[in-house]
């Protein structure tokens, strides 16, 4: 390797991850499941040089192995069992089950294929490892950097006593940057520069989704489900219609967490198409709903009003934000919803990867779950991502009937 190791610690993972890994670890073993990277940014390219570093990284990621101490750490999380922290005790990830290449339109491909409780926790290091990657290989990192601890500076202070007439008010609010921060020591920073404010009781800062920082910082380590869940759950049985995904998701999330651990994504196949399943019972036992596409708005309004139809106080509940926030949208948000429901904010790029050049658009998605395409239809057009566009027809047809039938 030409950098220093990127990804350190098992711990270093989105805390769904582990949140999703129990209950794929208690219900669905045999599930198989293939994922694929993608970078929408049209004008970048790794060099083969990049590509090389990518690959070495994810091979010193599969080296590492969980400690004792960081498995006595999950273990007092509330919800995560004995069972699950005893598997991870054996779990270590396999080099063999990634393919990296050079092709694609932007010179790298990446793929992996295996079962879900093995490749699920593959796709966050990986997006760390070629975020990292490439701005240290395509930029001068140190003028990156500096940057970055610039803008992070003007955050904190419209945050805290705010400058220049930019004053923001968020309430409570995560960091969730991992898989796009602009490098380990960037996102480090940030966490603990906002662990350490005083918000003279604007706004919270309650955690972040890196559970190896959230440790090592005291912060608690916040994440639930992702759409894998939904999509796998929903359709990686070929016995089920996929229009009703997020019923089989709820049912099974309920069956491992009960009342703990709630908080419903709504946006895997429509936020409309969730609410046929959304009914009385999963409305009662999960704490809240997670925004990730369309207008955030007209999302939470509809919420309130859904809430509302069952006869539960939209007060009691919490309108968890998370697409493409910044903290001057987080405050507008705040300022509408504050009064009507529980608002809290996942801010990932805006605070972990914010710099003089723009941030690198990629994800990895789940592309087949057990030999079938798997598809998300979200709020949003194209932020879906499906190798076969007649299964995406086929889903949506699918969710046309149910909705038009009222089913």
């Amino acid at each position: 390797m030409k950098l220093e190791q990127i990804i350190n610690s098992l711990l270093e993972q989105d805390m769904y991850k582990f949140s999703m890994g129990e209950a794929i670890y208690h219900q669905f073993t045999d599930y198989k499941t293939t994922w694929s990277f993608k970078c929408r940014n049209t004008d970048v390219h790794f060099t083969e040089e990049m590509v090389d570093e990518i690959r070495e990284q994810i091979r010193a990621y599969c080296n590492l192995r969980f400690t004792d101490e960081e498995l006595e750490y999950l273990n007092a999380v509330q919800w995560i069992k004995g069972s699950y922290v005893d598997f991870l005790r054996l779990w270590q990830p396999r080099f063999d089950d990634f393919e990296i290449t050079t092709d694609g339109p932007c010179g790298l491909a990446i793929e992996t294929k295996g079962t879900w409780l093995n490749t699920s926790m593959y796709e966050i290091p990986t997006l760390a490892i070629v975020n990292e990657v490439y701005f240290r290989m395509a930029y001068d990192y140190k003028q990156l950097f500096e940057s970055f601890k610039q803008r992070l500076d003007q955050k904190v202070t419209a945050l805290t006593t705010g400058a220049d007439g930019v004053s923001y008010t968020i309430g409570a609010f995560s960091e969730f940057g991992l898989r796009r921060r602009l490098s380990a020591e960037a996102q480090e920073l940030a966490v603990k520069v906002l662990s350490e404010q005083d918000y003279h009781g604007k706004s919270t800062f309650v955690g972040t989704s890196n559970v190896y920082l959230a440790k090592k910082y005291n912060l608690s380590p916040v994440g639930t489900m992702a759409h894998e869940w939904i999509m796998c759950v929903g359709q990686g049985n070929h016995k089920h219609n996929p229009a009703y995904s997020n019923w089989y998701a709820m049912d099974a999330w309920v069956k491992e967490y009960g009342i703990m651990n709630g908080i419903a994504l709504t946006d895997a196949i429509t936020t409309d198409c969730f609410l046929k399943d959304f009914q009385l019972t999963y409305a009662t036992l999960f704490s809240g709903v997670r925004h990730d596409s369309g207008d955030p708005f007209v999302w939470g309004e509809k919420m309130i009003e859904h809430y509302k139809k069952l006869g539960i106080d939209p007060a009691s509940k919490t309108l968890l934000f998370s697409d493409s926030l910044d903290f001057e949208r987080a405050d507008q948000l705040y300022a509408h919803f504050s009064n009507k429901a529980k608002v809290a904010f996942g801010i990932g790029t805006y605070i972990s990867n914010d710099t003089d050049v723009p941030a690198l658009n990629i994800v990895m998605k789940t592309t087949a779950c057990n030999g079938m395409d798997v598809a998300k239809i979200s709020d949003t057009p194209g932020k879906g991502m499906c190798k076969n566009p007649d299964y995406v027809e086929y889903l949506k047809r699918c969710i046309d009937w149910r909705m038009k039938h009222d089913r």
